[in-house]
């Protein structure tokens, strides 16, 4: 059986980080924790887990930061982990079946990172990352802010998750340091361009925002499911402000990267419903019904569009068009996912009213 380090980087966490370690502290033979500046009781609260606790002055680099705890373990694999995530007890058992049986010949294991859920509990957001990796390959960490672990080799992806529970915000936290590396004349990746984009659409920055992903766009250097994010961010920008064409025009430049895309089609099929186009809004509803989500792929997925959102639009766009029975069959479906959902609910006392059970 391997034996697994946790790696963490940690800053004020004293309102997660125990419940991220209580949550798998019987699944690591080691935990080590850089902090990088705590002020509050992240500290106290550690020593309960581990004596290994490291001090590293921040720089604006989470990469140096990662680079660095992961120097310190000292056993097979690394896991890393943020102080806002946890696993959930079905993924604890899952992960002890892994350390018992992984083959260590991997080289890395990929887990999935839900990052939120719906009102139901319904997982809604998801994509995957490299979780566990071998120590020996001396894996690095790459990019100041939105860093990522640059792996090769054997590569296993495990039907395990790591929810994100995050707590509290840091709003311009990762804003400032891109506009500190861009007063400094950093250069930016492409990778650099994408996020600063992202950070300046969340603050509602968007003119600088469009300037940014355009710019990430033209490069033809992004990675394909990257590319098809942006289409998606500039689809919802214009939407939001009323240009559909705009915005479709995003959603179908999304096509180019790779197969079309449930979120895409159920971006245009709301564009055209805005409009009153039934006919055109359910054709793009009934194609995000058929598409087949991406095996393994490590792109994000808003979970609803692959499965109840576009039938319970397809009921409004058929009982627009006429077509009751067809609405009412759509709403049903809709329903095996999210049985409660007051839309749906009032759609099937709309039904019954016409004489479907």
């Amino acid at each position: 059986m391997i034996t697994i380090s946790l790696c963490m980087i940690v800053k004020n966490e004293e309102d997660t980080i125990e419940r991220c370690l209580e949550s798998l502290k019987d699944l690591v033979d080691e935990i080590i924790i850089v902090d990088t500046g705590s002020n509050d009781k992240t500290k106290e609260l550690v020593e309960k887990f581990t004596s290994k606790i490291y001090d590293f002055q921040w720089i604006d680099d989470f990469s140096a930061a990662r680079n660095f705890s992961f120097s310190k373990a000292t056993q097979d694999y690394i896991l890393w982990l943020d102080a806002d995530d946890v696993l959930l007890p079905e993924d604890v058992e899952s992960f002890k079946l892994l350390k018992e049986n992984l083959d260590p010949s991997v080289d890395s294991v990929t887990m999935k990172y839900n990052l939120g859920v719906d009102k139901y509990g319904n997982v809604s957001l998801s994509y995957r990352r490299n979780r566990l990796v071998k120590r020996t390959n001396n894996f690095k960490w790459i990019g100041f802010v939105h860093e990522y672990l640059s792996v090769y080799g054997n590569i296993i992806n495990s039907e395990i998750s790591v929810t994100h529970k995050k707590i509290k915000y840091t709003p311009k936290r990762n804003l400032e340091i891109y506009q500190n590396k861009l007063k400094k004349r950093a250069e930016f990746t492409p990778r650099d361009t994408l996020y600063y984009g992202n950070e300046l659409y969340d603050h509602q920055m968007f003119e600088e925002a469009i300037k940014y992903y355009n710019e990430f766009l033209d490069s033809k250097q992004g990675w394909s499911e990257d590319n098809i994010r942006v289409c998606g961010k500039l689809h919802e920008y214009y939407q939001s402000i009323n240009k559909e064409e705009e915005a479709r025009k995003y959603s179908f430049k999304s096509f180019e990267y790779d197969t079309p895309r449930a979120e895409a089609c159920c971006n245009l099929g709301f564009s055209f419903l805005k409009e009153n186009k039934f006919n055109n809004a359910a054709f793009w509803y009934e194609m995000a019904t058929k598409l087949e989500k991406p095996k393994d792929s490590w792109g994000f997925f808003n979970e609803s569009c692959w499965t109840w959102l576009p039938h319970l639009q397809l009921c409004v766009c058929y009982d627009r068009l006429g077509n009751r029975k067809l609405a009412y069959e759509h709403n049903e479906i809709a329903s095996q996912f999210v049985p409660n959902d007051e839309r749906i609910l009032y759609n099937k006392k709309y039904f019954k009213s016409l004489g479907f059970n």
